[in-house]
């Protein structure tokens, strides 16, 4: 009896080790917690985001991802200096603009969404402004911040005509498109997807506008990119590696399905209009994601000759006191193999 006794204990007590090697093991392998935010609402773009985490593909990663809407691309980008968030969706000028005025940063752009900024000049086409050198004189309404206008001087360099040329209107987001539509203004600047959409709520179809995107019209701008803080990329870079692959998976489906994708914004925010945040996702990927240079190079990469010239765009237009290096400010290591990240 004592002998049975004595085994039992060996036994409840190798029981008990192992619990606690399990327990141990499972401890470890937690996932990483990372903080994400947008550059703006929860809106049709952001639906492969949202996507990658109905979906699991963060969590598979090892990834427990929250994801927040923004209020503009320079707050998300001072969300990340700030050590806020860990990454974030921001326009990549945004974070030269920073990067200059705040040397040392080391915050890093690791995917590169739009190949080419957003911006452009809307206007009515009743009003006859179909070329870049017809803005002479008018006025443009937009928020100070808006990266369409602070880029303005680089679109009126690549058309030779002076961007001093026209005058400016600052006004809140909420009314610029209104006071087109009203006929206030001549013209405004902003992200076409939102530009375009936001006149149509306002009863003005988009066969009644022109649209003068700066990729058009010689302007070589990178739109919007994922960022990271320099400590996630030195002491967790299989996150960052991990984070990447899950987004550009659910990058690919979204441009193999956006109506399904954009039901991920509608799950998001029950306000959104899905009909509408679909088109605006159609709208993106069309004109700053399915470009020839990602066709031909893939998503979220970059070409090192036209980022320095991006760069120098951006440093001439906001004024800036230097020319950030294109190989200090976008680090390539995290992507996917190429093969991966492919379109057609």
């Amino acid at each position: 009896m004592a002998a049975r006794f004595i085994r039992s204990g060996y036994l409840l007590g190798f029981v008990a080790s192992i619990c606690l090697l399990l327990s141990g093991g499972l401890h470890a392998e937690e996932p990483t917690k990372l903080k994400f935010t947008l550059d703006w609402r929860f809106e049709g773009p952001s639906a492969p985001f949202l996507l990658a985490k109905a979906k699991g593909y963060f969590a598979a990663e090892g990834l427990d991802v929250s994801i927040d809407a923004g209020a503009g691309s320079a707050g998300a980008v001072t969300r990340v200096a700030s050590g806020a968030y860990d990454m974030a969706l921001a326009d990549f000028n945004a974070l030269v603009e920073y990067d200059a005025n705040n040397p040392g940063s080391k915050i890093q752009a690791v995917y590169m969404l739009y190949n080419y900024t957003p911006a452009a000049v809307v206007s009515l086409k009743k009003s006859g402004l179909a070329k870049p050198a017809n803005l002479a004189g008018k006025t443009l309404a937009a928020p100070v911040f808006d990266a369409g206008r602070k880029a303005f001087p680089a679109f009126a360099k690549s058309n030779s005509f002076d961007p001093a040329s026209v005058k400016w209107q600052s006004v809140d987001p909420a009314i610029r498109e209104t006071l087109l539509a009203k006929g206030d203004v001549d013209a405004i600047t902003g992200f076409s997807f939102t530009s375009v959409l936001n006149m149509e709520a306002r009863g003005v179809k988009e066969a009644d506008l022109n649209v003068m995107l700066y990729n058009n019209f010689g302007v070589e701008l990178y739109g919007n990119a994922i960022i990271a803080h320099p400590k996630l990329i030195a002491e967790k870079p299989k996150a960052v590696e991990g984070f990447l692959r899950a987004f550009n998976k659910a990058v690919k489906e979204t441009i193999a399905n956006p109506d399904e994708a954009a039901t991920y914004v509608k799950k998001q925010d029950a306000l959104v209009d899905l009909g509408l945040e679909t088109r605006r996702l159609k709208m993106a990927l069309k004109e700053v994601v399915i470009t020839p240079e990602a066709k031909a190079n893939g998503l979220g990469g970059v070409t090192e000759d036209r980022m320095q010239r991006s760069i120098a765009e951006t440093a001439a237009a906001y004024n800036l006191a230097k020319v950030p290096s294109g190989k200090e400010l976008f680090n390539p290591a995290f992507l996917p193999a190429k093969a991966d990240r492919m379109i057609r």
